[in-house]
């Protein structure tokens, strides 16, 4: 009975905000206040002006970061959130901030962005892998792929890829180094038999939920992919997954609109009172990116680590669907990359 009221407690913690944090057990606990300084540190962290990953922008900034990498596909949005930091926190901190304008759904440009950063810095701490298309209805990438897969998935596994070097040789230092995909308990939407077989079953018009759960279903497979092949030969380098709770976001204000014209106000008006604002929501993942000593975690608000769902725990699952992530980015991007001796790599 015990076990079951806790069980309870945590699904109201992990998705509600304030309050209801502390219903998780003491050793769960975590709070923005508990947040290390971050001086000397440098951070990648994708959609970082907006919602999630502006709360984490905004708290690595008050923690003193060293210089954070925003990218974004938004210039007017990136300019609005600079200078919410100067206003906060003056010039300093906003001038810390490097804006990168990328697509993670381009490939190529992704590619590029990586290559950009390098040449910037020969270190990174922290990489926040937060951009994602949310509930929103089936479409293909410039590449052929479903776009939800090719953005929250195959994008950040690109980058990834690409900053393993400045990673590795951090990491090298003696210094932690935390990669955190941002999931959501929304990966168990994934449909039950997915496989990661071939581009004809990512390219499935499944709707948005399933469509959605599934990229978070690979985001999760993927951290867990990289802390048992990087993290097992790179031990400072730590991976983990992590579910935000229930955010007010443009995801769950405006962008549910374009797959749920009119059901859609029951997540952006009626569930409102219920939502956490984007620091609060930012919790999970700043103790995955600042705190955990630990890797291959899926860690719930505030720092809870859950299973998460049976194919989450697929571990050939895992190793399929980059496989096919490999498959494809190699033979999408080819002339962009392997041909100029740039072959893909995972860890």
């Amino acid at each position: 009975m015990a076990s079951i009221i806790q069980s309870a407690k945590n699904t109201i913690a992990e998705n509600l905000g304030g309050p209801a944090h502390s219903l998780a057990k003491p050793e769960h606990q975590f709070s923005i206040e508990d947040v290390p300084d971050q001086s000397g540190k440098v951070a990648v962290i994708t959609g970082g002006s907006e919602g999630i990953g502006y709360g984490c922008s905004h708290t690595l900034l008050s923690r003193n970061i060293s210089k954070l990498f925003i990218l974004s596909l938004s210039e007017e949005v990136v300019q609005k959130a600079t200078d919410a930091v100067r206003e906060e926190m003056g010039d300093e901190a906003a001038k810390k901030i490097v804006w990168l304008q990328c697509d993670l759904s381009d490939w190529k440009e992704t590619m590029a962005t990586a290559e950009k950063i390098k040449q910037e810095t020969d270190q990174i701490d922290i990489l926040i892998n937060n951009a994602a298309r949310g509930i929103m209805t089936y479409q293909l990438s410039k590449y052929g792929v479903d776009l939800h897969m090719a953005l929250n998935h195959f994008g950040h596994a690109v980058l990834t890829s690409h900053l393993l070097p400045v990673l590795k040789k951090t990491a090298s230092t003696g210094s932690k180094v935390r990669i955190v995909n941002l999931s959501s308990n929304a990966h168990e939407m994934a449909p039950k038999d997915t496989k990661f077989a071939s581009l004809d079953e990512l390219n499935q018009d499944l709707g948005p939920n399933p469509q959605y759960g599934r990229s978070k279903l690979a985001d999760l497979l993927y951290a867990r992919y990289l802390a048992r092949h990087l993290s097992s030969s790179h031990p400072n380098i730590l991976v983990n997954a992590t579910h935000p709770g229930f955010v007010e976001t443009r995801q769950s204000t405006e962008f549910v609109h374009e797959a749920y014209p009119l059901a859609g106000y029951g997540m952006s008006v009626v569930m409102n009172p219920l939502k956490k604002d984007n620091i609060t929501g930012a919790v999970s993942t700043l103790f995955a990116a600042t705190v955990t000593e630990k890797s291959g975690e899926y860690i719930c608000p505030p720092a809870i680590p859950e299973p998460g769902s049976a194919l989450a725990n697929d571990e050939e699952l895992g190793e399929q669907l980059m496989k096919l992530t490999r498959d494809i980015v190699s033979e999408r991007t080819e002339q962009d990359s392997t041909a100029k001796g740039c072959p893909f790599k995972d860890y």
